[in-house]
């Protein structure tokens, strides 16, 4: 009878035993949520976002980690979709009790999660999706752009573009958030700076389309001089694919943004399109300095491959964590955005700056030209020109207009 009683006794201190320890382990870590696509055409891109933060926070850790702590992270595939990535947020916070939330490559499910992680008080730090909204008319305190935004890389391209002879444009793209954020952004600044520019039309297709035939067929009838290509993470190999079968890059110029960088035009080898203007933050060939060379020789060493531009905003997401706690003395959310907040680390292109306001990292662009290069096996990016973060970030005037506030 007695050992009846005494057994819940029992059980009920060794539960406690495993609570503390279990209580003690997680304070000794900080831990991330990575929500991304790891499915599909987009993994080209994120993946080297996970591969280079994990490559990052390896080193940190292997240094002792912040204040004593050593970061861990869990991933979710959203797999493009809004409804099942906003579910693998909520149970990121609620089940697994992250301290901070990464992601993802889709630009409305980003939305998405910035409102719940504002209403759940937890940074997220966006490190692919692209939409001017993010920091712009949908900035909230909790959330930060660890990559460009639309409007930086429409600035870019409509510099690029208002420097050509062309006069009548197309423009052309996936039918959701991103492809119409940067299409818009580009068209606005090309009026600006050419106000004599003509818009003969648009074309819109679903995301993940398979044929792009009737379209690019209906943009050759139209005879524009140059067309505008708005194509996200999913859209970009498969267009370019097109454009060569059909014969569209050879008809009309074209500019996509991304369309230089590597997760683009790798998989596609020596049969891309050249000649196609392009904008991109990383090159791992560009540029050429002793920072860029180390970070590309330690992600190569340690995945036996170039990184491509992802692995630039997954590492330096890493760092700006680790930088940003260690300012802020404690593992502490509030404090940890006031410290983020203006903070500026060295990376593999430079120093770069989150702007206070926007909670927007001030990212340069890099523009060039698709072309065949002897000692590659895939095109790459020439006569690349450098545009300096200042001159492609949107005012603080411009945020304020399109938050609302004075």
């Amino acid at each position: 009878m007695r050992k009846r009683m005494w057994f819940p006794v029992f059980l009920a201190i060794a539960l406690a035993f495993l609570l503390t320890g279990t209580a003690a382990q997680a304070e000794k870590i900080i831990k991330v949520g990575i929500v991304d696509t790891y499915t599909g055409p987009p993994s080209t891109y994120t993946n080297d976002v996970r591969d280079a933060f994990k490559l990052a926070t390896d080193k940190i850790n292997a240094k002792g980690g912040i204040l004593g702590k050593k970061i861990e992270f869990v991933t979710r595939d959203d797999k493009f979709k809004v409804d099942i990535g906003l579910s693998a947020a909520k149970e990121l916070i609620m089940r697994e009790n992250v301290d901070i939330l990464m992601g993802t490559i889709n630009s409305g499910l980003t939305l998405a999660i910035s409102d719940l992680c504002e209403k759940e008080k937890i940074p997220f730090l966006v490190t692919f999706a692209k939409s001017e909204k993010i920091t712009g008319e949908k900035g909230n305190r909790y959330v930060f752009s660890m990559n460009e935004n639309t409007a930086m890389a429409g600035k870019a391209g409509a510099a690029g573009l208002a420097k050509k002879p062309y006069k009548k444009y197309w423009i052309a793209g996936d039918d959701y958030e991103y492809g119409h954020a940067i299409a818009d952004s580009v068209w606005n600044h090309l009026k600006t700076l050419k106000p004599d520019v003509v818009l003969l039309g648009q074309s819109w297709w679903k995301v993940g389309e398979p044929d792009f035939t009737p379209y690019i067929t209906a943009m050759l009838s139209a005879k524009p001089d140059a067309v505008i290509i708005a194509t996200g993470g999913a859209g970009c190999v498969p267009f370019l694919k097109a454009s060569v079968a059909t014969g569209f890059n050879k008809s009309v110029p074209f500019y996509m943004h991304t369309a230089t960088e590597m997760s683009t035009l790798a998989p596609l080898g020596l049969t891309a399109p050249e000649g196609v203007l392009g904008t991109s933050n990383y090159f791992y060939y560009f540029p050429d300095t002793p920072e860029n060379k180390a970070f590309v020789k330690e992600f190569k060493d340690a995945y036996g491959r170039f990184p491509k531009v992802g692995a630039l905003y997954g590492y330096i997401t890493a760092n700006f964590i680790a930088k940003a706690y260690e300012k802020a003395g404690e593992i502490n959310t509030e404090k940890f955005i006031n410290a983020l907040e203006g903070m500026s680390i060295g990376s593999p292109i430079g120093e770069l700056t989150v702007r206070a306001f926007d909670h927007q990292v001030m990212f340069p662009m890099f523009m060039g030209t698709t072309k065949k290069v002897e000692g590659y096996d895939y095109l790459i990016a020439t006569d690349i020109v450098t545009i300096p973060g200042k001159d492609v970030m949107p005012s603080i005037e411009e945020i304020k207009k399109a938050r609302g506030v004075k």
